[in-house]
């Protein structure tokens, strides 16, 4: 009986974390545009401009593409979906996750996996040119920037010795790193990652829809438009989530009382507003530049990671 009850405690406590990031990510994703108009120096909208755009979106008419099947359909709830999986099982508070069963490394990289094909099939399946582009420029960056993510996490996982991320987490908080070089290259791997999975120039251009992340959106109207828009804002504050939640476990509350949970919540909000301020500023100080060269770009983070593993093998 205790069992089921604390089974049901860590759900409802995953299922509260989820609803609240899912709830903050317009939020952020506007605080992110605010910034971009100041540094542009224009006034641009306001910091609730998408919570606006989401809002009257849902009030749209949605008209899909004759030819699509189901896939362009359930594209936007398997977004949402697999992004609140992920969030429900990040330890972003505590030390321990809410779904500690659940957050697997490889676990959270197959449903970030799930994310991205879903993403890209969808536009394939509406027919649309643009959207095939858009969808064939989402699987190439996929290729090119997955893999620095994974070896990144397998290098830390190595060094703590287990693939459970409230292990990891609760490992590097409370002791000194086993191989602090091999962390600290694994780190810098996957910040790099974490930018481009944010969407961040020269990686994503916001103003640009049918260039290199939105393209697979051309044919999306209405509500279906709302949540996948949102579920790609969702998705920036997950991955930022994943990051902290690993490389930066300071903060968090090491005991159940509301006190130490609020202060908990309190450092991971300060913590989730610098992540997303520091990108901004750093993707508005790069120029834009051509897709075809994202490889080049990309390579630089492979290699850094590919450090990491080396040094991790030495023992530094």
């Amino acid at each position: 009986m205790m069992m089921q009850n604390s089974l049901v405690l860590a759900l409802i406590a995953g299922l509260l974390q989820a609803v609240l990031l899912m709830a903050v990510s317009p939020l952020l994703s506007g605080l992110s545009r605010v910034i971009r108009a100041k540094m542009h120096s224009r006034k641009g909208p306001g910091v609730l401009q998408e919570y606006r755009d989401i809002m009257k979106l849902l009030t749209r008419q949605e008209v899909a593409p004759s030819n699509c099947g189901g896939v362009f359909r359930v594209m936007p709830f398997v977004l949402l979906g697999t992004m609140l999986l992920v969030a429900m099982t990040l330890p972003l508070v505590t030390q321990v996750s809410p779904m500690a069963a659940g957050g697997d490394v490889i676990t959270l990289l197959y449903l970030f996996a799930i994310f991205r094909f879903f993403f890209a099939l969808a536009g394939l399946d509406s027919g649309s040119t643009f959207a095939g582009i858009g969808a064939s420029r989402e699987l190439t960056l996929g290729i090119l920037v997955e893999p620095i993510l994974m070896l990144g996490l397998l290098v830390v996982a190595l060094i703590v010795g287990s693939t459970n991320i409230s292990n990891i987490s609760s490992t590097l908080a409370s002791q000194q790193w086993a191989a602090p070089t091999a962390t600290a290259m694994a780190l810098l791997a996957c910040a790099f990652a974490v930018f481009i999975e944010m969407g961040k120039i020269p990686f994503d251009v916001a103003e640009a829809e049918q260039e290199l992340q939105e393209g697979p959106l051309s044919e999306y109207s209405g509500a279906g438009l709302a949540l996948v828009k949102w579920g790609i804002s969702l998705k920036q504050v997950v991955v930022a989530g994943l990051f902290l939640a690993i490389f930066v476990p300071f903060g968090k509350a090491d005991t159940l009382t509301v006190a130490s949970l609020l202060l908990g919540t309190l450092a991971f909000v300060v913590k989730l507003v610098l992540v997303f301020v520091v990108a901004a500023v750093i993707e508005n100080t790069l120029a834009r530049g051509r897709f075809l060269l994202t490889g080049r770009v990309t390579w630089m983070g492979f290699g850094v990671a590919a450090l990491a593993f080396m040094f991790y093998l030495t023992g530094l």
